[in-house]
Formats: C-alpha cells, structure tokens, sequence
C-alpha cells in the first residue's frame, strides 16, 4: 500500500505523505517512493509545479523512521552501509531527488522536525499553519542533521539563527519562523492547503524555460564571486533570450494578455 498520495490538479502536482499515526515519518519504502514520484515529476512536461504536506492536522513530516532506520542499520556491515548511505544513497539523504527545475512548496501542517523540516527546506518556498512547529532534534539524540539542513539553513535563515535551531535541538513556533524568514507565509489551518495549490497554480503560468534557468543559475552562483556570479547570470539571460517563450512573453506583454508558454 502507498504511503504517498498525488493528486495533479493544472499542472500542479500535490504529493500527500501519509502516515499520520506516524507522524508522517518515512521509513524506506516510503523513502524511495517519495524519490521515483519526484523523478517521475521532474521529467514530466505537464508537471508545472509541485507542493508537498503531510495527512492530518498534526504533522507536516517528522523526517526519518528511526524504529525502522535503527533496525536496517543493525543488520547492514559497515561497508554496506557506505556503500549505500554515503556513496550510492544520492546526496541530500532524505530529500534526495529535490535539486529541481521547477517550483516546490511545502505546506507545513503541524511538526516539521529534523528530516521533515530539512525536506521543507529543500523546497523553493515554505507555507506553514498557524500550529506549525519546526526543530533540528537531531544532537538530542546523539547525531547531527544530514539530510541538507547544515548547507541549506545559512542561506535560509542567516548563520545566527541557523547556529540556534541545530546546537539547541529546540523547537520554534510559526510565528518564530516567520521572523527569521524560514517561511514565506503563515496561514490559518484551514485554509493552508487550499491557498498554497492556488500559488502553485499561479506558478504554474509562468515560463517553466524561466523559472528553470533561474533557479539553476541561483544555485550555481552561491560560491561564486560576485563578478563571476554576475557573468552567470547575463549567460543564463543570454541563452533565455533564444526561447520561444521570451517571445511568447514579449507578445503577450504588447497585446495585453496572459502568455501561453511552452517551455521551449
């Protein structure tokens, strides 16, 4: 049985992790199952841009099922686990699959602590309830984030408060979290769901050709010097200029009408 729904609603894909007597947790199956639907989305021209929440009102996604984490690594050798986990596993851990082309928000609906809040973070923008909480538990426990937390965080929220939420293992409200910008929006509980799609749908008429070469050049120039950072971004321009979506835009924009773009 599936532990992630996908509703497609105009070119938005809603992916629903379902285990809400687990906190939403993923264990392994829902793990990999989670990343064939984000490559499966990623490589679908009709997929405009996706959202990702949790069942129920409690949980938006406690990251990773450490019962059944624990078990798979009591009965692996150290070079399994290696292979598999350092080497094979992809990076990111558990937001493995994430680094893509198109718009991602997270729609926090209750706790998103340690793998869950570093899977929002992988995401493009976050928009929580007015319940939210959000945590690294990880050094409580022994371990530190691994799962994308440490390197994205700092560009998120600032060394400061990036400092606070993983060396204190506490948790913040949304209301805190709005402060130090890690979510873009707080939102009443029962209009979360129904207000993030229709951003996303907003998104969605946007130029995917755009928003792909902006968000790549976003990524590449973040280690760069500002002058090299500069030059990669009139080169992303530069090769945009080429599209048929560029035309299709500068048309719309003279004939006062929304653009039909085709990604091409």
């Amino acid at each position: 049985m599936s532990n992630i729904t996908v509703n497609k609603d105009d070119g938005v894909w809603l992916l629903t992790i379902n285990r809400p007597s687990k906190m939403n947790s993923l264990d392994f199956s829902t793990h990999y199952e989670m990343v064939e639907i984000w490559t499966e989305f990623n490589k679908d021209p009709s997929a405009k841009a996706g959202v990702i929440t949790g069942a129920g009102d409690d949980a938006f996604c406690a990251g990773a099922d450490l019962k059944t984490y624990t078990m798979n690594f009591a009965t692996r050798q150290p070079h399994e686990f290696r292979d598999e986990f350092v080497d094979g596993f992809g990076l990111g851990g558990i937001t493995r699959g994430l680094e893509i082309d198109k718009p991602l928000i997270a729609a926090i609906n209750g706790y998103a602590v340690s793998g869950g809040l570093e899977i929002a973070l992988a995401c493009d923008m976050r928009f929580c309830s007015e319940n939210a909480k959000f945590g690294l538990q990880d050094v409580k426990w022994g371990f530190h984030a691994c799962d994308g937390a440490l390197v994205r965080l700092p560009y998120i929220v600032g060394m400061g408060a990036t400092m606070e939420l993983v060396l204190s293992g506490d948790l913040i409200t949304a209301e805190q979290a709005y402060r130090i910008q890690l979510v873009n929006k707080v939102i009443p509980q029962n209009k979360l769901l129904s207000e993030t799609m229709d951003y996303a749908k907003k998104l969605a008429t946007r130029s995917p050709l755009a928003i792909r070469y902006a968000k790549q050049t976003i990524r590449r120039t973040l280690k760069m010097s500002l002058d090299e950072a500069l030059k990669q971004e009139v080169r992303s321009f530069y090769d945009l200029g080429k599209s048929e979506d560029l035309v299709e835009g500068t048309n719309a924009f003279n004939e006062k009408r929304d653009a039909k773009f085709q990604g091409k």
